[in-house]
């Protein structure tokens, strides 16, 4: 499954942006208080809402105050958004909405649609249509109908009004369509690797996926070793290229119980602790396990991956992001290092500006000036670090 857009009214900086033909490797660039991370506080809220309700997501994202910190400042309309995805290359577009007002200090869903377009031309068809914790949903295999009129369409109330139609609906077989968006919101996955916290010795445990600052990182390592060695021992060959020096990597568990991270210098006969290595190396050796994960996320958010990172290794880390994108997953990358634009093409790149206190986003491929730039030879890294487009830091 693959975004291509998104679309926001009163969500924080997002007065009202679009963001539209988003690629598969998708890097937003922008100066510190540009907006890039209200991107994913718009993710992180959609998955928070859907795992619980969105008063409690609201609340998470804007405090004690949720809804009135959390829409747009001087607003009066409600937080809408709206995301547009495929199930596969092939398949028609579909469209989410999710609109969310306030009365009385508590939020509710306004309307909640899920729709797609059969060709060209033609209203798209509603397949769950919910306002208020009441509406409806196609039970039909949606491939298998011609007509519009042969929709199965089921009533449904839900018990209250600030849960996610998608919520319920996503767990039966004869909603395919909620099914899919569902599993596309509750496995896509925000990583900000946190150095001192991937250090950490962890208590003896079990661990598929790393968490999203990283402090599971022994644990996800250890579970590799156990069921997946080769996926390892392939993260392990990319660490040598990547780090030189770095012949090894392994985790053991003491008699304690706690898991101690170890690597092993070429110009050492003892492996060291992870404590003693550069936050380079801890950094680089997360993110690969993140990238070669034996499940992966559909969609994978990383926050400015350049911290603790050698500006050489960055170009590295691109094309490991690019690579996690053509195996047929999304990757979305916010930064502001010229070091880590400069491996990207002028097609996978969107800058933030604020104008009048709101974020606005550009697609830099659609500005004509810097596709001259980049069609002799300029790299984006430069272009943006000589102030040619957007601010900078």
């Amino acid at each position: 499954m693959k975004i291509e857009a998104i679309k926001v009214k009163n969500f924080k900086a997002f007065k009202d942006i679009t963001i539209e033909n988003i690629p598969s490797f998708c890097v937003f660039v922008g100066a510190n208080g540009s907006g890039k991370s209200t991107i994913f506080s718009i993710l992180e809220f959609l998955k928070e809402a859907f795992h619980s309700n969105i008063n409690i997501a609201l609340n998470k994202i804007g405090g004690s105050k949720g809804f009135l910190e959390v829409r747009s400042r001087d607003s009066k309309g409600p937080i809408d958004i709206e995301i547009q995805f495929r199930q596969s290359k092939k398949a028609p577009l579909i469209t989410y909405q999710l609109i969310i007002s306030e009365n009385s200090g508590k939020s509710y869903v306004e309307r909640e649609i899920l729709k797609y377009r059969r060709g060209g031309r033609g209203k798209p068809w509603h397949f769950l249509d919910f306002s208020k914790g009441v509406g409806n949903a196609v039970t039909n295999e949606l491939d298998n109908v011609k007509d519009i009129n042969d929709l199965i369409r089921e009533e449904q109330k839900l018990k209250s009004n600030d849960i996610l139609a998608i919520k319920g609906l996503a767990q039966f077989e004869k909603f395919p369509a909620v099914k899919d968006l569902g599993n596309l919101i509750e496995n896509w996955h925000i990583s900000d690797i946190k150095i001192d916290k991937a250090r950490l010795e962890q208590e003896s445990g079990y661990s598929e996926h790393l968490t999203r600052h990283g402090e599971n990182l022994s644990l996800v390592i250890q579970y590799l070793n156990n069921n997946h060695p080769t996926v390892l021992d392939q993260i392990f060959m990319l660490m040598k290229q990547r780090i030189p020096g770095i012949t090894n990597v392994e985790s053991k568990t003491t008699e304690e119980g706690r898991v101690l991270l170890k690597f092993q210098d070429g110009s050492f006969e003892d492996p060291f602790l992870a404590r003693f290595v550069s936050d380079g190396t801890i950094k680089m050796l997360a993110y690969l396990i993140l990238l070669y994960d034996p499940s992966p996320h559909p969609l994978l958010c990383v926050e400015e991956p350049e911290k603790q990172l050698y500006p050489k290794l960055l170009w590295e880390l691109a094309e490991e992001f690019r690579s996690y994108a053509n195996r047929g997953e999304q990757v979305f990358v916010t930064t502001h290092s010229p070091e880590f634009l400069n491996a990207t093409a002028i097609e996978e790149v969107f800058w933030l500006e604020k104008e009048n206190g709101y974020t606005t986003i550009k697609k830099a491929s659609n500005n004509e000036q810097l596709l001259e730039y980049m069609k002799n030879g300029d790299q984006m890294g430069y272009l943006w670090k000589h102030g040619l487009f957007g601010d900078i830091d």
